[in-house]
């Protein structure tokens, strides 16, 4: 496959999935700090234990950077426990903690209103955090337009055969930025699935609430690599999973080799 002829196929599962689906208001939190504490805690874990720990957290009033910096470690991985690998969890909190105390003097505006390329290398030398972690902190805390590559997109790509299974983060990342840097229209819901009997499925996943942070202000390529990101996820849990893929009824299945 051309590299013309992926990105036409990234854009075409854009708008096809948006149109079937809608909005996926993702990331959910009330904060900023929120959704990086979240990037950290999810990493080698799902959702749902991440969601405990947060909530946790939020109940004990400690979701906040000064609380973080005040707590004794022991306390924030007893917290952060139902995440799992809760010690090097808690560590790294603590370190991201006293990087923006040490950098930006406590301040997160700070830290986002730099130049994406900047902040993102910030990011990259703290301990705990790769490119994954790094561009979820970036798009979905500091609203900047980067994608962020998952293990589902990976997953999709490669099972379509748009890249080899050895392709690495950033040809993956640029290859789906490409793709999508032009796209102006957001389909409206259902306007495919009405045209194309092919997206008719039975099934359809159900986004998040909206959330504080889910309806930030964001630039529209921001905003367009946000929805793509949670509409592959959504088709990653729902049917392209890791053995006996559901492509029956997926709404990509049309797009296969």
């Amino acid at each position: 496959m051309t590299p013309a002829s992926s990105r036409a196929q990234i854009r075409a599962y854009y708008e096809a999935l948006y149109s079937a689906w809608g909005p996926q208001h993702w990331w959910p939190a009330r904060t900023r700090f929120e959704v990086i504490v979240g990037a950290y805690l999810t990493q080698n874990t799902s959702w749902k234990n991440v969601e405990i720990a947060l909530r946790r957290l939020h109940a004990a009033g400690l979701l906040n950077l000064a609380a973080i910096r005040a707590m004794p470690l022991r306390q924030l991985e007893a917290l952060v426990r139902p995440a799992g690998y809760f010690r090097q969890k808690a560590a790294r909190l603590k370190t991201f903690v006293a990087f923006v105390e040490r950098r930006h003097r406590g301040s997160l505006q700070r830290l986002f209103e730099q130049p994406t390329q900047e902040v993102r290398q910030e990011l990259l030398s703290l301990n705990g955090v790769g490119p994954e972690t790094a561009d979820s902190i970036l798009l979905y805390a500091g609203q900047h337009p980067v994608f962020v590559v998952d293990t589902y997109t990976r997953r999709i790509l490669e099972r379509h055969g748009i890249v080899l299974a050895n392709a690495k983060y950033e040809e993956l990342r640029e290859l789906v930025e490409l793709a999508l840097t032009d796209v102006t229209l957001k389909p409206s819901l259902g306007t495919l699935r009405t045209q194309n009997q092919e997206l008719k499925a039975d099934f359809r996943p159900v986004p998040h609430p909206p959330s504080p942070m889910s309806l930030a202000q964001r630039s529209p390529l921001a905003q367009v690599y946000n929805e793509m990101h949670g509409l592959m996820v959504a088709v990653g849990k729902h049917y392209c999973f890791r053995s006996e893929p559901n492509c029956a009824l997926c709404p990509l299945r049309k797009y296969l080799p």
